[in-house]
């Protein structure tokens, strides 16, 4: 159940504690587990996702694409805390997700890549464009795995009537795309509000892409050398609106110069320490520390009266 009435994120004047994410300065919830980096959360759901702004719905299907790297009783605690009390793992063949809901809405996280688990490396790898279910062409890889998973999510879903939305990082942003294509042209009752990703590969080829039309917010950090995969050389292309955070965190909208530019600085960055900075800048948490900050600073913002940072204002 929900513990506050909601309110909107676009409210001018509205205190932290009257968020729909909740007060983002300290964690909602840490989930502690013998010999694992805790798990540690600050959103809160506290109303309909649709009422939070673009920036706390970022940070909230961040958290949830990251809960969804745990196994299901870390999941199950971590997702409490970010106000999903009621939570279902889904599994076939090494492929993974999980359903998290409340009483708004209903939200599906797709697994991210295990570099310890042979069924993610070898979709990765199976680069080779087949058929889709919907047009054109995507990643066998990825199809292989939505084609172990689907069944079980369409049958959890046509009884859904609440406003379903779909994230994930890594091979997860590029199953939850699938995902979220199905669903759209499926008889399930609930379209998808909106798509969400962090650090995902391209899936498909130009008809793909251009078939479904979805909100989907495709954030890339920087050099993270995934979202250049795989190359555009072999025909695939990215979907949806990519949202951009440059090699000092910051997110917003840059040209094409520009944004070679900040790479190049970005990858000079991390040479200096001794890291490489196309595959630092993939993990998760590089993409949810610069989200959390720009919520933290929308949120004193909204409490002293200014407007919420709109999507448009960091896309375009």
């Amino acid at each position: 159940m929900i513990d506050s009435e909601p309110t909107s994120g676009n409210a001018p004047g509205a205190s932290p504690q009257q968020s729909p994410i909740g007060d983002l300065k300290e964690p909602s919830g840490v989930v502690h587990d013998k010999n694992e980096v805790p798990v540690v959360v600050y959103s809160r759901a506290r109303g309909p996702i649709a009422e939070m702004t673009f920036l706390q719905r970022s940070l909230l299907f961040a958290e949830l694409a990251m809960v969804s790297y745990n196994d299901e009783r870390e999941a199950a605690e971590a997702a409490r805390f970010v106000g999903f009390p009621d939570v279902t793992f889904f599994e076939h063949d090494g492929s993974q997700a999980y359903r998290f809901r409340n009483d708004d809405d209903c939200v599906i996280a797709c697994r991210g890549t295990e570099p310890n688990e042979w069924n993610d490396i070898r979709a990765d790898a199976n680069a080779a464009a087949v058929l889709a279910e919907t047009a054109g062409k995507v990643h066998r890889g990825f199809k292989t795995e939505v084609d172990d998973l689907w069944p079980m999510l369409e049958t959890a879903l046509i009884g859904n009537d609440l406003p379903v939305w779909f994230c994930g990082h890594s091979l997860g942003g590029a199953m939850a795309t699938i995902c979220a294509g199905r669903c759209f042209l499926s008889h399930i009752q609930s379209i998808p509000s909106a798509l969400f990703t962090y650090g995902s590969p391209r899936v498909g080829d130009k008809r793909y892409i251009n078939f479904v039309r979805l909100d989907h917010y495709r954030f890339v950090n920087n050099n993270d050398i995934v979202t250049r995969t795989p190359p555009a050389w072999m025909g695939y292309r990215h979907c949806g609106t990519e949202v951009y955070i440059d090699r000092d965190g910051h997110i917003g909208h840059l040209d094409a110069l520009q944004k070679r530019h900040d790479r190049w600085r970005g990858f000079l960055k991390g040479i200096r320490r001794f890291r490489i900075d196309h595959f630092s800048d993939h993990p998760l948490h590089q993409y949810l520390g610069p989200i959390l900050e720009a919520a933290r600073r929308e949120q004193v913002e909204l409490a002293r009266g200014d407007d919420a940072v709109e999507a448009a204002e960091l896309t375009r």
